[in-house]
């Protein structure tokens, strides 16, 4: 490939990023009164969101099913097409449907629109075309009108549907700030994968699964080293006898003892130990002990529970866990 090629190709996709923006940057205007009355009907409503689309919208709308679910929000997606042969049965008595169509004029939304009428539950359009059939026949409408596609057609759907899924963003956000979800709520509907650990797992259900690698003050220093060797941690908490927490001794401060002194015969841990380790709580998250170990350019925490020595939690644990 020739420099030149190269150089069509990238101006093609930036051309295709800046055209998509340049028509988004409208959406804003299309948050008025009605969106206001949408968000807060579905969250003064008891039932769930049922969303309806058929081709790129459909998938779309998949997208904003899921966002919802994971955010709080009970939602459900049906299929423009199966709906007239059965999928109708989704839909229950406090259920808000959202139908979702560029033209708002396809022949299956113009089938579909008329029956969920029907059905008496509050009917939202987003569309792209607020003089549609679809649009006519819905109790509230998303406008999400572009003035072009970014394909240089404009046939192909883009940025209609990027408008699809940033009115649907706005929405699940919007809805999410209204009932105050919380990190912790989040983590509810996100327990599995390094995401749910970032949000539930805590620095004592690491410590309780490592070595804890401890010595006293007056613990010669050869045995301090042969703790750290056979803990293998990179360090051992220095504790007295309540097992409360003195120091650290770290693989850089027996360095930095090995510099400084040419016989060690007498040393004892209480002699090289760093005094003002960083030491966290049982319940902290992990993902915090993370930033700390970053923040502080640090390998390991010392972790205590009602003031006891628990264990440590080693950066490579946080790497294993899949938090860093």
């Amino acid at each position: 490939m020739t420099s030149e090629q190269a150089h069509i190709i990238k101006n093609h996709a930036i051309q295709t990023l800046r055209d998509e923006l340049n028509s988004l940057q409208a959406l804003e205007d299309y948050i008025d009164d009605s969106f206001v009355a949408i968000a807060r009907h579905i969250h003064d409503s008891p039932g769930r969101v049922v969303i309806t689309g058929i081709g790129k919208s459909a998938i779309i709308a998949q997208k904003i099913v899921a966002t919802m679910n994971s955010t709080g929000q009970p939602a459900i997606f049906m299929h423009a097409a199966d709906a007239v042969h059965g999928d109708l049965g989704i839909i229950q008595k406090d259920d808000t449907i959202i139908a979702i169509s560029k033209s708002g004029n396809t022949p299956e939304i113009k089938l579909l629109a008329p029956i969920l009428r029907q059905f008496g539950n509050k009917l939202i359009a987003m569309v792209g075309n607020i003089h549609s059939e679809l649009a006519n026949l819905a109790d509230y409408v998303v406008n999400t009108t572009v003035d072009k596609e970014a394909c240089p057609n404009n046939l192909a759907p883009t940025t209609s549907t990027t408008a699809q899924l940033l009115m649907g963003d706005a929405l699940a956000v919007t809805l999410l700030q209204m009932r105050n979800f919380s990190g912790r709520d989040f983590s509810r509907f996100h327990p599995g994968g390094s995401l749910g650990k970032q949000l539930y797992l805590r620095c004592k259900e690491i410590a309780s699964h490592n070595e804890k690698p401890a010595v006293f003050a007056h613990t010669p220093v050869k045995e301090a080293i042969l703790e750290i060797t056979r803990k293998r941690l990179g360090a051992a908490v220095v504790t007295n006898d309540l097992q409360e927490v003195l120091g650290i001794i770290t693989d850089g401060d027996i360095r930095r003892m090995l510099e400084k002194f040419d016989n060690i015969a007498g040393l004892k841990a209480e002699n090289i130990m760093n005094s003002t380790p960083v030491v966290v709580e049982a319940e902290l998250l992990a993902a915090d002990a993370a930033r700390i170990c970053l923040e502080r350019k640090i390998s390991q925490v010392i972790v205590t529970e009602n003031n006891k020595y628990l264990g440590m939690v080693h950066i490579h644990d946080l790497n294993r866990e899949g938090i860093l």
